[in-house]
């Protein structure tokens, strides 16, 4: 309570907030507004058991059930900002890139770009995706489809813009916070469904559901807070008459420094191929149509997507590691400052030490990470709820989204103490 109080009394910090709050009234605004020539009804029956198009309503902010404007979400922009950070590990210009601030900016600005041609191309297969399902467009003309596509595309640009201004006010991620947003803008639509049926016969069931939302919680908050302190030690130096320096510090490597971007990453990569695959659905040669089919039938099968979705959270783990820490820069900086880790030399040693003591938490991290992201869907396959697998993971974003914009907001409220 205190810390809400110090939260309104602090002009910029309430201005801040206030500011998200209506962004995210906008969202939810436009994620009412359906697309031209939906039919809703043939849309819900579509959604009933399909645990692809759960995972990507939940990664479009929830507001794909209904086919709204913003539909897609901003799966496109981020699918732009993962080819992006690949090439940068790839290419030694875009890596050079990163490393200075108009390069970065640069590099932001081709990524909006980007997800202006793919957001044109999730559109038009999500439409023939969902098309498989039923005829859930009113209207085959190819105007109908031209209008739905162009705004489909508009709203995911405009999804990016609002989280951009979110992102300013540094009070969390704006693009997690929109995801967030629309996950319990639908969670009570979820939880609802999933009691709905509830009698006695089921009691485990339901208990097996509030254990795996307890687990995931509480794995989530012990990822996010766990870390190891490397310490370190600075000589002394003369400067003039004076002696500086002979003070320890520690380098905290956090267990799991991604926190839930690779299991946005992860969604991202394993639903392209479906959406890829429905362009050549209808092909005129037929080994396209015959790979399209296979591809969409193998997405189909839970145990391949289970599979693709723990390897993809594992993997992008120690990817997006390796874009966000750099142990020969930090090695560097160390012995720049007359710095050495004890017991070990200083430069290419401390590097390599670095490195191996982030790859041996981010084996358990990542491993971690990567059970808990599938958890629901092993719960799923004892129990037969659908819903647990949309349930599951919106619980492992809410967890890790509250706790970033938390640190966040302190961060700040702790700056303004030190400048009162």
């Amino acid at each position: 309570m205190n810390t809400l109080i110090r939260i309104w009394k602090t002009t910029e910090l309430r201005n801040s907030l206030l500011f998200v709050v209506l962004m995210l009234v906008i969202f939810r605004v436009a994620a009412q507004i359906p697309a031209p020539g939906v039919d809703a009804t043939v849309l819900q029956k579509i959604f009933n058991g399909n645990q692809v198009l759960g995972l990507m309503n939940i990664f479009s902010g929830g507001t794909l059930h209904n086919f709204s404007v913003v539909a897609m979400g901003v799966m496109p922009y981020i699918t732009a900002s993962i080819i992006f950070q690949l090439m940068g590990m790839i290419l030694p210009q875009f890596e050079e890139m990163q490393k200075e601030e108009s390069g970065r900016q640069k590099i932001n600005q081709w990524t909006r770009l980007l997800a202006v041609p793919l957001g044109i191309l999730q559109a038009y297969g999500l439409i023939k995706l969902l098309s498989q399902g039923g005829k859930f467009v009113t209207n085959d003309s190819p105007w109908v489809l031209f209008f739905a596509v162009v705004s489909m595309t508009a709203g995911t640009i405009f999804l990016m813009w609002l989280g951009e201004l979110i992102s300013e006010k540094k009070v969390g991620n704006g693009i997690s916070i929109i995801i967030l947003s629309g996950i319990i803008a639908g969670l009570p639509t979820t939880l609802g469904q999933s009691f709905a049926v509830y009698d006695r016969s089921q009691m485990v069931t339901m208990i097996l559901f509030v254990a795996a939302a307890i687990i995931t919680i509480v794995g989530i908050v012990v990822m996010n807070e766990a870390q190891r302190n490397i310490p370190v030690q600075y000589a002394r130096q003369v400067q003039g008459a004076r002696l500086s320096g002979g003070t320890s510090s520690h380098i905290p490597i956090r267990l799991n420094m991604g926190g839930v971007i690779p299991i946005i990453f992860a969604v991202s990569i394993i639903l392209f191929p479906s959406v890829l695959a429905q362009f050549f659905v209808n092909a005129k040669t037929a080994m396209l149509r015959d790979v399209a089919t296979w591809v969409l039938h193998v997405f189909q099968n839970q145990l391949v997507y289970g599979v693709l979705y723990f390897a993809l959270v594992f993997l992008f783990s120690y990817f997006y590691t390796a874009v966000i820490f750099h142990p020969e820069q930090v090695a560097e900086n160390i012995q720049k400052q007359g710095g050495f880790i004890p017991g070990i030399r200083p430069g290419k040693h401390t590097a390599d030490y670095l490195s191996f003591v982030t790859n041996r938490l981010l084996l358990l991290g990542s491993t971690f990470l990567a059970v808990i992201a599938v958890l629901p869907l092993l719960v799923k396959h004892f129990t037969g709820n659908a819903s647990l697998v949309i349930g599951g993971t919106s619980i492992l974003i809410i967890v890790a989204v509250i706790i970033d914009s938390v640190k966040q907001i302190e961060a700040q409220l702790m700056m303004r103490e030190y400048e009162i």
